[in-house]
């Protein structure tokens, strides 16, 4: 399959999305980074500044369109800029996605969680993200445009695993009771929004996580094991210093079901669990060192 895929918010989830299309697709992809124009080219993507170029042009021709920019308080800023233009486009979009977050759940205490379960954000980030999905299924409830949603798990993959905190000895093992993160990989990212293109179905959600939500200083022991190092320190979540951003994250504890990717999109996961994604990181920081 082929088409020209229109990319708002050319990141690092939408990269690996673009490199497992592979050939014979046409991307137009924005950055707001002057610095990134050139390594976006490189790899095969038409470059946009945006915000600051039109492109309605790219929005009048683009048969698939991914939505990967993070909401503000007032909502997804390509609706405020484009809402109208991307509804007109709906007769000739074969799939559009929205790149959205498990924060949407809210907290849940442990528990686990499916795209049925209610969705009652705590967090501010998961607050904005809600009225951004909910503002793209106004426009796909008017438009009949093809609207997939997908809720990511925490996102980790090359050049963003815990190695190098683990190396220089900043890591804490912060401990909380109960407290569970769920995962995916940047590759298995894109096999599921890969599989989606291939499989549309128009008004779908899917959580896109891995199979084993995991206590966080789980992941940091697996990463000093791989790496011949000692554990990092363990330090109570009560008298652990942390940035706002940081303590946020521990402020909503849940377990997420991934059976729909793999029911609906026939998705097998490359890296069903963390213990799997870090070796295959670490393997390949040793490929790159020894070549």
């Amino acid at each position: 399959m082929t088409g020209k895929l229109l990319i708002f918010g050319c990141g690092y989830s939408a990269q690996a999305f673009v490199r497992r299309l592979g050939r014979g697709w046409q991307v137009t992809g924005t950055t707001r980074d002057p610095d990134k124009i050139v390594r976006l080219k490189d790899q095969g993507i038409d470059a946009q500044l945006w915000p600051g170029g039109d492109l309605r042009p790219a929005l009048d021709d683009a048969t698939h369109l991914l939505l990967s920019i993070a909401p503000d308080t007032d909502g997804d800023p390509v609706v405020a800029a484009y809402g109208d233009t991307v509804a007109k486009a709906a007769p000739h979009l074969r799939w559009v996605g929205y790149l959205s977050t498990t924060g949407v759940y809210g907290d849940h205490d442990g528990g686990w969680i499916d795209e049925m379960t209610p969705l009652e954000p705590t967090t501010r980030r998961g607050k904005v993200r809600l009225m951004a999905e909910r503002q793209w299924q106004a426009i796909a409830g008017a438009s009949g445009l093809p609207l997939h949603i997908f809720r990511l798990a925490g996102i980790y993959g090359p050049g963003r695993g815990p190695f190098e905190k683990v190396r220089n000895g900043t890591a804490r093992r912060i401990i909380k009771e109960n407290q569970y993160f769920s995962r995916i990989h940047v590759d298995d990212i894109a096999s599921v929004l890969a599989a989606s293109v291939a499989r549309p179905d128009p008004g779908a959600i899917y959580n896109v996580a891995d199979d084993d939500p995991s206590p966080p200083e789980d992941v940091l022991s697996e990463a000093a094991r791989l790496l011949g190092l000692p554990e990092p320190p363990e330090v109570r979540f009560e008298e652990a210093e942390m940035t706002p951003m940081a303590r946020s994250f521990y402020a909503e504890s849940k377990r997420v079901r991934n059976d729909r990717i793999k029911r609906d999109l026939g998705v097998t996961l490359r890296y069903p669990d963390y213990r799997t994604g870090l070796r295959a990181l670490m393997d390949e920081e040793n490929a790159k060192r020894d070549g």
